[in-house]
């Protein structure tokens, strides 16, 4: 971090003298990318268990993500001037927080057994999320040269992909692996109403014990608060830096990560479904929902990789690559059947692993001091996961396959192939 200016996230930066380094806060940004990347995976095994309880239609059920996601849109251009008031490390105690309380209404959304309730907690616990994110994506580009920004933002995404491979993982155990003998379909009146209550008590206990996580990294990141110097923002023109989206390497690349959260979410909504089906491996839930760590921690280990494969190739050919190869994975899986179509679909995880941040650290060249704008600007594309997922659940329900509703995630990373051609070449200055 420099004393008089906010280091780019990628590319040109200001290098005023004074300079501080901060890299000692890397461990704590790192822990922020841990515990919002596993948190919003918890989605993934939240909706079978919900869509069995309230028997939902796949549409009803990709709620859960449309109100998660939907706090990107809401609380992204907010969040970034939160955090140009108050600073990043302030910033994540507020995000920490918020995140707490979501996780806390869980309980009275429990006790009313009511699918609403369920939803506006997890709108509350993503806003929180998304505050920390906001912070999260500059900062760490910032704690080091600019120069490896796609590298080190790529390793700090290892991080989220470790949450997001075994926060699923223990959340399959507590939650699904309650699932009665008997299903919500089978029962009415005050005994289903009992049965909701009774099931969702496991979704309780589980939010609750993470909320207690979340204060107590609250509290750590609040005594760390002093330890970032020099930090400066320059106020946005527009509508919290709305103006950025005319430039086409930003707009284009706004786009992409709308699309790429789209189509990851979509995916990790309905793996387990797919999964089960007879078709694929023919198995309960219970059976096949660990295997969504396959998906979730490919992701983990293609960051570790790519991280590395960033420094010596350009980030936009590696981009299209993956894409493709992502492409390539959701045909295969569509065309065939049994462990094929099972294992190929769960392979589009690693396929992912560099997208966010490669397209993130692409698309942000050279905003320099704008950069918590531009942050804020990418995590309102992050809405992407609220319509792209819910579009799949109503092409599902329509089609009655999930196949073929497999079809929009891949016209998804069509297009995001495309922007990896587009930014091949460093932006200009």
């Amino acid at each position: 971090m420099n004393g008089g200016g906010l280091v780019a996230l990628s590319g040109e930066a200001a290098q005023p003298a004074g300079h501080t380094d901060a890299r000692g806060l890397q461990p704590f940004v790192f822990a922020l990318f841990f515990i919002f990347g596993g948190i919003t995976s918890l989605n993934d095994v939240i909706i079978p268990k919900l869509k069995e309880l309230f028997e939902l239609s796949w549409t009803e059920a990709m709620l859960v993500q449309f109100c998660f996601f939907f706090a990107y849109a809401a609380i992204g251009i907010p969040g970034a001037m939160l955090i140009k008031k108050i600073g990043y490390m302030r910033g994540a105690v507020a995000g920490l927080l918020t995140m707490m309380v979501g996780c806390l209404l869980f309980i009275p959304a429990s006790q009313n057994a009511v699918y609403g309730l369920f939803l506006f907690a997890l709108f509350v616990l993503a806003s929180g999320v998304v505050i920390v994110q906001v912070v999260a994506n500059p900062l760490i580009s910032m704690l080091g040269p600019a120069r490896t920004a796609h590298s080190r933002l790529t390793f700090a995404q290892a991080f989220n992909s470790l949450g997001t491979t075994l926060f699923p993982y223990f959340g399959a155990i507590i939650i699904l692996g309650s699932l009665a003998t008997v299903t919500a379909a089978e029962l009415s009146g005050a005994e289903l109403a009992a049965y909701r209550t009774q099931e969702t008590i496991v979704i309780v206990n589980a939010y609750t014990g993470l909320a207690a996580a979340l204060a107590i990294v609250a509290l750590v990141v609040w005594l760390c608060r002093n330890r970032l110097k020099g930090e400066r923002h320059e106020p946005g023109s527009g509508l919290g830096g709305l103006d950025l989206l005319k430039r086409p390497r930003f707009g284009y690349g706004a786009l992409c990560i709308f699309l790429y959260v789209g189509a990851e979410v979509s995916i990790g909504s309905i793996i387990i479904n797919y999964l089960t089906q007879d078709r694929v491996f023919d198995q309960p839930e219970q059976a096949v929902a660990w295997m969504i760590i396959l998906y979730w921690g490919g992701a983990m280990i293609g960051r570790f990789i790519g991280s590395a494969i960033l420094r010596v190739l350009s980030p936009g050919k590696v981009l299209a690559c993956v894409s493709a190869g992502a492409i390539a994975l959701i045909l295969i899986s569509t065309g065939t059947e049994g462990s094929v179509a099972g294992y190929s679909l769960l392979a589009v995880g690693l396929m992912n692993s560099i997208m966010f941040p490669t397209i993130f650290t692409l698309a942000c060249d050279n905003l320099g001091s704008r950069a918590a704008d531009g942050s804020g600007i990418i995590n309102v594309a992050i809405f992407g996961g609220a319509v792209v997922p819910l579009l799949t659940g109503m092409i599902a329900d329509a089609s009655g396959s999930l196949s073929i509703a497999l079809a929009l995630p891949a016209m998804c990373y069509a297009i995001i192939a495309g922007f990896g051609v587009f930014a091949r070449r460093p932006a200009d200055g």
